[in-house]
This record gives structure tokens, sequence and C-alpha cells, in this order.
């Protein structure tokens, strides 16, 4: 029975227009509350984006649709996002303007011979027509949801100025209020931008072989095994794997990195990467729903809706303030009349100037604005912030906590240094003997031999009877000798052969981080191979630059040898270093670090370091492009192996602060200077609401510049 109900229950998101902010995501949650078949419903105002579950026997898709178009919320068809209607078809500015122009022509009358009575008419209409929207809002949030919000303070400040005798105050009150509130939509199409550029990564159709025919189809209507051709120059419709071709891919636009990763048959792409110079043929390996393009563009909507502590709290503040406020208007209004005799008319005019002059807009706005275009940014980028509470948590770090294997390391060790020892053959034929044993051999040190041995050009010898030896090497017969690879200790140790003068050598390849193999026979050690895991190219200068931006100490966590991670972090400038640590060792030094610094950011993979990631300020999974694990388990995921990213969020998130804080500040010196004013009397209405307006819009442009890179 379950699963047939199941199989009744369809989940789909549909981008929808009209939807900007969260009185139209309230309105829309409102009016399909009660529709039937409709069991879950979750509305996106940030990214114009609806997701429900519907049961199909008792609604159906189009039924859904009609519904939504018929509130005002049309869908969007194909993978658009919805763009707003221009100023001349939008219902909000042309009734603003209507109002603006009915305002105008009857303050022009004023000084005609007109008769007064028109102006006065014209004034009514004005704030009839310009209002309507608010008005209905104010309206609505009060009725049906029980709540004072700034439509609603609005809407009385222009009531009471009329009911005062002040129409054309009232009506320059409606008309500036609702070409702000008519703005809106556009301010949040701008702040969308950055989605949008997400979104026209990938190309809307791709060239298709099936069934031997090649054909464009739309990119939503591949499936997992379809094989599908990029030219030359081309962006990658989905990922998937290459199965004919090679070519350099610029992957910049989905990872940030900038230089392009040279991909050959069985290499994976993703969505959105740039073909270079070769056609490809790749098999599809994940729907364009699921691929690493509309992944990306999911958690950055998904982000853009999680508050931080700032926003949350800013929030819970104005649902507040505006009933306070609206209090505060009243008792101004009469106190002064009652107990001290003061002109009723004076103080109903100032707490009306008062309404006005405390709404908290500028303020309400100032973070959200900021946080979703940083966040927005930052995907840009290639750096994903799962939220505006990640973004708070990283512009508090004191500490990064850095994995040594994979993040500060390629994690693919790679021969440094080959020495033949006195007695023993040249390094050519030292080569070409241990490359001839290790080809059986799957151990990562093993493979690094022979890559190395191949990048010479050399010809790996033949051997027989190959035999691992657990923990120390292996040996195999190569011609009428018996060849060993190993560690010191399977030579001084096991076979008993005294290393001499090279004992020293080994010491001192140890120091600077290598680990030594040593090849001989039973008599003689032949040669010292050196291999390290390469420090990435950047890294030392990123260490240096999460100095220079302020964090107090660089940390690596290993679970290496101390030897080995000491000579890398002297190398790269850390500050302290950690060895031989298990997982949970991991978990329990950034709870020390914690303790002792304050916030700890620690980067890894996203998948060994899981623990130490969740119990971090802001847990970093660097390199996660087609990682699922690591998109999932981070705070913040790195989609390229660049640490210069993560100076790059961490700078980001500090400048976001201060623009918030700027914001803030502005907003409270904005308020606090009108409400003196206000009650002073120095204020009149219209420029009570002149200073709000344009407060409103200084903020909203301070926080688009997190719009710039």
């Amino acid at each position: 029975m379950s699963h047939q109900h199941a199989s009744q229950s369809k989940d789909i998101s549909l981008r929808v227009a009209n939807l900007d902010c969260d009185n139209d995501a309230a309105k829309l949650k409102r009016s399909l509350k009660n529709t039937p078949g409709i069991t879950r419903l979750k509305v996106y105002p940030k990214a114009a984006k609806v997701t429900l579950s519907f049961n199909q026997q008792e609604v159906g898709l189009e039924q859904v649709k009609e519904k939504l178009a018929a509130i005002g919320f049309p869908t969007q068809e194909g993978l658009n996002m919805p763009a707003q209607v221009s100023p001349w078809r939008n219902p909000k500015v042309i009734t603003s303007l209507s109002g603006g122009i009915l305002l105008l022509v009857g303050w022009l009358l004023g000084f005609s011979s007109a008769p007064a009575n028109i102006s006065l008419i014209l004034y009514y209409l004005a704030i009839l027509t310009g209002g309507y929207y608010f008005g209905r809002e104010a309206l609505e949030e009060l009725v049906l949801e029980r709540k004072i919000g700034i439509e609603l303070l609005m809407s009385i400040a222009a009531i009471t100025a009329t009911i005062m005798g002040q129409p054309l105050e009232g009506a320059i009150l409606v008309f500036l209020y609702s070409i702000s509130e008519a703005a809106e939509g556009y301010t949040e199409e701008k702040t969308r931008s950055a989605v949008k550029a997400l979104m026209n990564l990938a190309p809307k159709t791709a060239l298709v072989r099936r069934g031997g025919l090649e054909q464009q189809v739309p990119v939503e209507n591949l499936v997992i095994g379809d094989i599908f051709i990029v030219k030359p120059g081309e962006s990658i419709a989905t990922d998937g794997e290459i199965i004919a071709g090679f070519s350099s891919i610029n992957e910049a636009p989905v990872t940030g990195e900038s230089v392009p990763v040279e991909k050959q048959i069985g290499s994976p792409v993703f969505a959105g990467s740039i073909n270079g110079a070769g056609a490809l043929e790749v098999r599809v390996s994940k729907t364009f729903a699921d691929n690493t393009i509309s992944r990306i563009i999911h958690m950055v909507e998904e982000a853009q809706e999680k508050k931080g502590k700032g926003q949350r709290f800013i929030e819970r503040f104005g649902a507040r303030y505006s009933p306070l406020v609206l209090l505060a208007g009243i008792l101004i209004a009469v106190v002064p009349p009652l107990l001290f005799g003061a002109p009723w008319n004076t103080w109903l005019l100032r707490a009306t100037v008062f309404i006005v002059a405390a709404a908290p807009c500028a303020l309400v706005i100032s973070i959200p604005i900021t946080m979703v275009a940083t966040l927005g940014t930052a995907a840009r980028q290639g750096v994903l912030i799962k939220g505006g509470v990640y973004v708070e948590e990283l512009a508090k770090v004191q500490v990064v906590a850095l994995d040594k294997t994979g993040t500060l390391t390629k994690g693919e060790p790679e021969v440094t240094d080959v020495l033949a020892l006195p007695g023993g053959p040249s390094v050519a034929e030292l080569l070409a003997a241990v490359a001839g044993l290790e080809r059986y051999s799957e151990h990562p040190l093993a493979r690094a031999i022979v890559n190395y041995a191949d990048a010479k050009g050399i010809v790996p010898k033949d051997v027989k009877n190959f035999r691992a030896l657990a923990g120390a090497g292996a040996s195999a017969q190569v011609g009428e000798q018996n060849l060993y690879v190993g560690n010191p200790e399977l030579f001084s140790g096991k076979l008993g052969i005294a290393l001499g003068k090279a004992h020293e050598k080994i010491e001192q390849l140890q120091n600077e981080g290598k680990t030594v193999v040593i090849i001989g026979d039973e008599k003689l050690p032949w040669g010292l191979i050196a291999i390290r895991d390469q420090i990435r190219p950047k890294a030392k200068a990123a260490i240096k630059a999460l100095h220079d931006v302020g964090i107090g100490k660089v940390v690596m966590l290993t679970g290496d040898n101390k030897r080995t991670a000491r000579a890398i972090a002297a190398e790269l400038g850390i500050d302290e270093v950690y060895a031989d640590l298990k997982p949970e060792d991991k978990l329990t030094k950034v709870n020390e670090l914690t303790e002792r610094f304050g916030h700890v950011a620690m980067v890894g993979d996203g998948v060994n370091d899981a623990p130490a990631l969740a119990e971090a300020t802001a847990g970093i999974a660097m390199g996660a492009a087609g990682t699922d694990v690591a998109m999932e388990t981070a705070d913040v995921v790195l989609m390229a192996d660049d640490l210069e990213k993560l100076v790059y969020s961490l700078k980001l998130s500090k400048r976001n602060q201060r623009v918030v804080n700027q914001n803030l500040a502005l907003s409270t010196i904005v308020i606090g200077g009108l409400v003196i004013g206000a009650v002073a009397g120095w204020f009149t209405l219209p420029i009570a609401v002149l200073g709000h307006e344009i407060s409103e819009f200084v903020v909203i442009g301070s926080g688009l510049r997190m719009l710039r890179s």
C-alpha cells in the first residue's frame, strides 16, 4: 500500500515569476495551503523557485501550474530564471507612476485658478492608486498572519496625514514608498545574477548519438548512458566520462581553477566546463537535474534561504520593533495633549512623521541583501558557502587547521631522488631492475617508482618469483640474483645488511620529509630512491596569505609520521604540527584548538576528515568537484584543489562583515536622526519619507557591492 502511495506522489521544482520577497512567499503559501493533493510546499523567494510534492490522483501538474498562474505566480518554461517584466508592464510600477502623475497634476493645479477640491480629489486618487499594493499587503499581513509590518506603518501614516488635512504629504509618502516597493523586484533580480550566470554555463541542448543518428536534444532530456558529442570550444552539457578523444578542459566556470586540465578517455568531465581544441564523445553519468552545475545552483539557493545569526536577530527585532513603533506613535500623539494640554494637531502630525521616520526598512534589508550577493559571488568563484551563518563564522576564524595529504600536498607520491651506491649498478640499471619488480605491486610508492622509470624511458627488466614482504617491501628474481626493495629496516633488520655511509644519506633524505626505499641484493644495497608526496605549487603562498589576512595560527593535522610532517610544515611556514593522528584524534585536536584560540576552520577532503570538519567552527572541503560526500559534509566547499580559494573565502567573509556593519551603522544613524527630527518637529512628512527611502536605496546599493568578485 505504501509503495502504491509513493508512486502516486510527485516531487517538482518550478521557477515562478513575481516572487520577489518574503511577502510574496507568504501570499503564495497562503494561496496554496489548502489546495487538495499538495502534501509539501517550500518557497525560495531569493531564487524565484517553488518545490512541492503532490498526489497525482488528486491534482495534476497542469492544475498546479494553473493555480500558480491564477494567484499571480506564472511558472517559467525550460531552465530559465524568470526575468522581471519591463517596467511599463509591471502592475506595481504602473500603479506607483499613476499615483505620481495624479499627485503632480494635483500639485500643479494648486497654482492655477482651478477649484481646490479638484487637487484634493487628485491627491485622494493618488493615495488609493499608489498605495493599492502595499496597502493590500498590510491588511493581509494584519488579518491573516496577525503581523504589524512596515507596510501597515506606511499605510497608517498616509491615512493619518490625509485625515489631518495634509493629503499632499500623504500622497508624497505613498508615491515614494510605492516606487521603492516596485523597485524591490529589480533589486532581487540583480542579486540573482550570480545564479543566472551559473545557469547559463551549461548549454540548453546537446548533440546526442542515438540509434546511429545524431540529434540535438534539450539537456533536461539526457539520460544516463547517452553518448553526446562536444565540439572544440563548446560547453559540456552534463557530467560524464570521455569515451573517445582527448582535449584540455577549462574547468574555471565550475571550480574557479584557471589552469586548463588535460582530459583523455576515462576522464570525468563536469557540466559547464569548456572544451578546448579536441572533439570529445562523452557518456552521460548524471542527468541534468543531478549534475555538478545543478547541484551547485541548488546548494546556493538553499544557502541563500538559510539565514545567519545576525539576519535572524534583525528579523526578530523587526517583527517586535514595528508594533512598538506604532505604539510609540500612538503615545506621541495622545500623551502631550492629554497630560500637558499640547495642541492635538501638532502632536498627531509629529506622531505621523515619527512612524515613517522610525520604520526599519533599511535596517531589515541591510543584512539579507549583502548576504545573498556574497553567497552568489562566492559560488561564481568556485566557493560554495552553505548559508549566511557560515559566512559569519568564516569572518570570525582565528585558527586554520589543515589536513596534509590531498590538502597541502597533491596526495600522489613522486620520486624526488635516485642515488646509486658504491659497488652497485648504474642509476639506469638500478631503475630498470626496480621498475620490473615494482610492476607487480599495488602500493602507491611502487606506482610512483614505475611512473618515474616510464617518464625516463627506461624499459623494466623481466623478473620472476615476485613476493610481497608485509610491512617491509618486496623481493623477486632478476636474472640469477634475488633483488630486494623496501624500507631501511628491511635491510638493516631482517636481511642484516650493514648500510654503512648510506645511513647518513638516508637520515638526510628523511629529514627532508621523504620516504626512502632501498634496492639491493642479499649482500649489498645498490641504491636509494627518495619519494615524497609533493607540496601543492600554491601552498606556501597560501599559508603566507592566511597569516596576512589575520589568521593567528595555521596548524597541520596529519596521520603521517612526525618527521615528514615537520619537514613539510617547516617548508611551508606552518605554525604548529600534530602528526600520527587518526580521524578521531583530529576531532580531539580541533576541540583543543577551539578551547585555546576560539574559532577554528578545518580544511580537509571531506571524507576521512568528516568528524573534524563537523566539529570545527567552519568545516571546509577542498577539491570537491564531482565528490558527492565532500559536497554534503562540509559547511564550505572549495570546488578546486587550490588553497588560494581558502584565502579568497576568508577575505570575502571579512569583506561581507564590513559591508554589513557599515549598512547597520548607516541605517541606525539615519533612523535615529529622523526619529529625533520627527519628535522635535524639525522634519515634515515628505522629508521623513525622502530620508527613509534614500537610506534604503543607499543600503541596497552598498549590499550589492558584494556582487563584485
